[in-house]
């Protein structure tokens, strides 16, 4: 089952840059699906488009369409605050905001109409459990977030989409800046988080897509190279050009 589709998409920005070209890709409920490719090709702008984020950029033309459970999310009629509910997204950087570890996680939630006390620790517990911080942050819920290390910030902020329940998490090189075990630690969380959530990764490393991807997605110059399961793509790429890439050949 799709959670996804995109039909015919382009996009391009208004320096004349054509960022996206004729993008048709479904994307699998309950899966890692992985946008991989040289930097400057499409990836981050193709992520934003599933939560409308680039509705803030200097976009002149944009055409075809994207739905999520069969809703034009494109359509003047969506509302784009409840979509950004239903499709969160997690930046390279991590942001966190400058409370407690406990309020950068409720004040979403608050934001968004919980008053039930213990709905809110609930949502707490379970989302830093769901982002594998739970046991590191439990007796310091209270302390500033700020004073948590670059891994855990990244964690949290994964925690933070994770409290308000979406359908869809976006991820654009979440690990870029992180050691390798906080690296091992974010994915092994998507491991597990993908039995409730659809996950869409831009990805740091064409290492890191061949661990995490069930479903790859090659993009080079804005143009969808080539779209197989990981297995088949790390292993096996039908196309020249993702062979030289995964191989190292350029980009």
């Amino acid at each position: 089952m799709n959670k996804i589709s995109i039909q015919n998409f382009s996009l391009q920005y208004s320096d004349g840059t054509e960022s996206l070209r004729n993008i048709s890709l479904d994307i699998p409920a309950n899966q890692i699906t992985v946008i991989f490719g040289p930097a400057g090709g499409g990836k981050s702008s193709l992520l934003r488009v599933f939560n409308r984020l680039n509705d803030l950029a200097d976009v002149i033309q944009q055409e075809g369409k994207v739905y999520l459970d069969k809703e034009d999310i494109l359509s003047p009629k969506t509302d784009v605050i409840a979509l950004r509910r239903k499709v969160g997204m997690v930046f390279a950087r991590p942001v966190v905001l400058p409370f407690s570890i406990r309020e950068n996680l409720t004040y979403g939630l608050e934001v968004a109409g919980e008053k039930n006390s213990d709905r809110i620790k609930h949502s707490v517990e379970k989302s830093l459990k769901q982002a594998a911080l739970w046991e590191e942050v439990k007796d310091r819920l209270d302390d500033p977030a700020i004073a948590l290390s670059g891994g855990q910030q990244q964690r949290l902020c994964l925690a933070r989409v994770l409290a308000l329940e979406p359908e869809v998490i976006l991820l654009d090189e979440p690990t870029s800046g992180l050691d390798p075990i906080s690296t091992g630690k974010v994915e092994e969380s998507l491991q597990d988080l993908k039995q409730d959530y659809t996950i869409i990764l831009v990805p740091h490393s064409v290492q890191q897509a061949a661990r995490t991807a069930d479903l790859a997605a090659f993009l080079l110059q804005g143009d969808l190279v080539e779209v197989a399961s990981g297995d088949t793509m790390f292993t096996n790429p039908q196309d020249k050009r993702t062979q030289d890439y995964i191989q190292g050949r350029f980009g």
